[in-house]
């Protein structure tokens, strides 16, 4: 990432990412637990947070990661338009009427 990276705003703590992968996290640790027949949801309670923290960490980076790269594709591409404004010349605005045909019921 570089030091581009460190000019964005860090991602909220509570986000998709964080919240799946701890899920996953929590639900492998519970999985585990029942295949080795014990109790699933209260035996290894230490297991089940340290999974759902370290799925809540990756989480977090992934979606550092994946807000930098979203970023830098915006700059690459905004940078491509001012270069190129030929290629992008705005279209003349059509009224939603000028682009449905006619509707005529059939009875």
């Amino acid at each position: 990432m570089g030091s581009e990276g460190k000019s964005l705003p860090p991602p909220g703590l509570v986000n998709r990412n964080s919240l799946w992968l701890a899920g996953v996290g929590w639900v492998s640790a519970v999985l585990h637990n029942a295949i080795n027949h014990r109790p699933p949801v209260k035996s290894g309670v230490h297991r089940q947070f340290l999974l759902a923290t370290i799925g809540w960490f990756i989480g977090y980076h992934v979606t550092k990661y994946e807000n930098y790269t979203y970023a830098r594709l915006d700059r690459d591409m905004n940078e491509y338009i001012k270069l190129h404004p030929d290629k992008f010349v705005p279209k003349e605005q059509k009224t939603f009427a000028e682009i449905v045909e006619p509707f005529h019921p059939v009875r």
